[in-house]
């Protein structure tokens, strides 16, 4: 389960960055893509900015004093990671990989007028495909809608000599052919109103229910994770199946090429365990067998020494509407030794949390078990990890697994830091009630986001018990489980970050960074976060709903007592928390209700919190909000290039060293990573 940027933060944070590059201009740079310094004074942390994103680099502290065999293992690792990322591309739509490498002949080849409006629009469609691994947005869903025309296309492709399919060129132009590539929409059948490729198009609803319900019949409560690496097609017959992803199965030559890398790595494990896991991944890749993945996931909690960690396989299940398959992600792990020493305490604590926690008894751990708390720098990301990514982690995502041998959490140091860098609080001064919540925020608010990452990521995902018989959040809370879970985990966090235990165990100064964290929560749930949303438009993906849920819930039952105002003051919308503790206990009486609807599997209630609270925007505060922020032409999204990982060599080929360089250009690296990694077919 992964922690999207707090965007509480990111949204006060975020910095009006370069211009967009022309595409001449990223051509006559490629002799210089890369920057080999690490002087962070010299830095170049953000790289360009197109439409409402900016591109950022990021360092990786410590490599330089890993070992050789540590160095190698890094960049097996993250070679294995770049093998699979055809994979995210093909699960996000049946037509990207197809379009992608349209696009890619075109940028490369074009000798049209790359002054022109028509070509600028036509740079910039490229790069929201490339960041967004397909052509719907990474976020919203929406698909992006070509700003050039179709003939003006058509007249590219014959140019540079790229094909496309007419089905494909229909998907491109036609605004209303698989418009939205995940939908929660409860009037909708999700399944069919999803462009996600995990299902054949002819696929409803009921039918995937009716499938895996009777899987799951005599499942058990340590079942597998039904539907996790295969996609659900229709046969001649009519009678369902599963495609499973592995070696001599669906994407096979991309997974033989993960296979290979993996092989190196176990070569130069740090440890025993760590080989360990490597032989089950292997083996899980092979044969496709979710048993072995869980049997995996065991033995990858277990193991915790060693500098070097890593996530690889179908893991996040956000990109299903319906909540059973995988997206493939991997993200290789640096150790900070002394930031996770600072930290250790969270998890050591675990017990206290989860016995003090406002949820009901019958719904609380006996004994909380194996949370592990580190914080790492990312050395390499892939899959649905990039370029937008986590910087928070906790897995296994199986409870049986989580409740009986525990899980992992990590902060991604290194990426935090970028945003840091890269960052200055223009949004925080425009929306900020007044001077003492900008002078709060911004004195606490880095100590208060990484509490928060951390409390709801070690904590939050380890919390809480379903009761038996009850079944997996998948089957009984449906479409609405992840957001549930975010919520859940969101809450955890928010509860304790005014507890003064975290001043007692010296993890924040005072309880003001609480009350930072709740100014910037309730400000980016109720408005903030709503400029990542096109006008008309209701909240679809999970962390947004999650946060506006809250936030919102928060406000309303809060009326009587005013504990959170809404002020108007000259013509703009002010959010103000006029009593934090009673939020903190609002906070605690939904974070009891979320345990209960997830222990008890109480879809009802689940949907009446996120239909009422967490989906459709006030649409009056969300024109307001577009329009104050787009004075400040601020992109609301950022996402990273990967550094590069350069073997050296000796005159035998055998590695001596691996070194660092800081690439400068996105399209230079994701037309690199094409070249380099396209495995797949453009149909699969």
């Amino acid at each position: 389960m992964k922690m999207t940027v707090f965007i509480a933060l990111l949204a006060s944070f975020i910095l009006a960055c370069n211009s967009p590059k022309t595409a001449d201009k990223i051509k006559s740079e490629t002799k210089d893509t890369t920057e080999k310094t690490e002087k962070k004074d010299d830095f170049k942390w953000v790289v360009e900015r197109f439409d409402d994103k900016k591109i950022m680099n990021y360092q990786i502290p410590g490599f330089d004093k890993l070992s050789l065999s540590q160095k190698k293992l890094v960049y097996y690792l993250a070679q294995a990671g770049y093998s699979g990322r055809d994979i995210i591309w093909d699960t996000n739509y049946r037509y990207n990989l197809e379009i992608r490498k349209a696009l890619e002949q075109i940028y490369t080849h074009a000798n049209h007028d790359k002054a022109s409006k028509d070509w600028q629009n036509f740079d910039e469609y490229i790069h929201n495909v490339w960041f967004s691994n397909g052509i719907h947005h990474h976020y919203s869903y929406d698909k992006f809608i070509p700003k050039f025309s179709k003939e003006y296309f058509q007249k590219l492709l014959k140019e540079t000599g790229a094909t496309l399919s007419q089905e494909a060129l229909t998907a491109m132009f036609d605004p209303n052919v698989d418009n939205k590539k995940v939908s929660v929409d409860p009037s909708k059948d999700i399944i069919k109103a999803s462009a996600v490729n995990f299902y054949d198009p002819s696929i409803t609803q009921k039918e995937v229910e009716d499938f895996y319900k009777k899987k799951m019949a005599h499942a058990g409560d340590e079942a597998i994770s039904f539907g996790l690496n295969s996609k659900l097609v229709r046969n001649p017959d009519g009678t369902l199946s599963e495609k499973v992803w592995k070696a001599d199965g669906m994407y096979g030559a991309a997974i033989k090429e993960i296979i290979k890398w993996l092989e190196k790595a176990k070569t130069v494990a740090e440890n025993e365990d760590q080989r360990k896991g490597f032989d089950l991944l292997i083996k899980y890749y092979q044969t496709g067998d979710l048993k072995t993945w869980d049997d995996y996931n065991i033995q990858w909690v277990q193991t915790t020494q060693g500098d070097i960690d890593y996530i690889n396989g179908f893991v996040e299940v956000y990109n299903d509407p319906k909540g059973f398959r995988g997206s493939y992600e991997t993200i290789i792990e640096v150790n900070d030794f002394e930031a996770s020493k600072r930290m250790s305490s969270v998890a050591g604590e675990a017990q206290w949390f989860e016995d003090h926690s406002p949820i009901m008894d019958e719904h609380k751990k006996k004994k909380v078990v194996g949370v592990t708390y580190k914080v790492v720098n990312a050395a390499a990301e892939s899959g649905d990890a990039s370029p937008s990514t986590p910087i928070g982690v906790n897995l296994p995502n199986a409870n049986w697994i989580r409740a009986k041998h525990g899980s992992k959490s990590v902060s991604l140091g290194n990426l935090i830091e970028a945003y840091a860098k890269s960052s200055a609080g223009t949004m925080l001064k425009e929306f900020a009630y007044d001077q003492a919540e900008i002078d709060r925020v911004e004195k606490y608010g880095d100590i208060a986001d990484k509490m928060h990452t951390a409390l709801h990521e070690v904590i939050g995902h380890a919390s809480g018990k379903i009761n038996p018989g009850v079944g997996t959040p998948k089957e009984t809370i449906k479409n609405y489980s992840s957001a549930l879970e975010e919520a859940r985990a969101d809450l955890v966090g928010l509860y304790y970050l005014m507890d003064p235990k975290l001043v007692e165990l010296g993890l924040i100064p005072s309880l003001e960074a609480g009350k930072a964290a709740y100014d910037d929560y309730i400000r980016n749930g109720m408005m903030t976060q709503m400029i990542r949303i096109l006008p008309g438009k209701d909240l679809e993906e999970a962390h947004m709903r999650n946060r506006q849920m809250v936030a919102l819930w928060a406000y309303e039952k809060g009326k009587k007592e005013n504990v959170i105002e809404k002020i108007k003051r000259d013509g703009k919308t002010y959010l103000h928390i006029n009593d934090y503790q009673k939020l903190r206990t609002l906070f605690g009486q939904l974070l009891r209700e979320c345990q209960r609807i997830k222990s008890e599997g109480d879809y009802k209630g689940a949907q009446y919190l996120f239909e009422t609270f967490g989906r459709k925007l006030d649409k009056d505060l969300h024109k307001e909000v577009l329009a104050r922020s787009a004075k400040l032409d601020i992109p609301p999204y950022g996402g990273f290039i990967n550094p590069n990982l350069v073997p050296v060599k000796d005159k035998d080929g055998r590695i001596t060293d691996i070194k660092i360089e800081y690439p400068v250009d996105f399209a230079t690296q994701m037309l690199d990573y094409s070249n380099r990694f396209g495995f797949l077919p453009t149909r699969n």
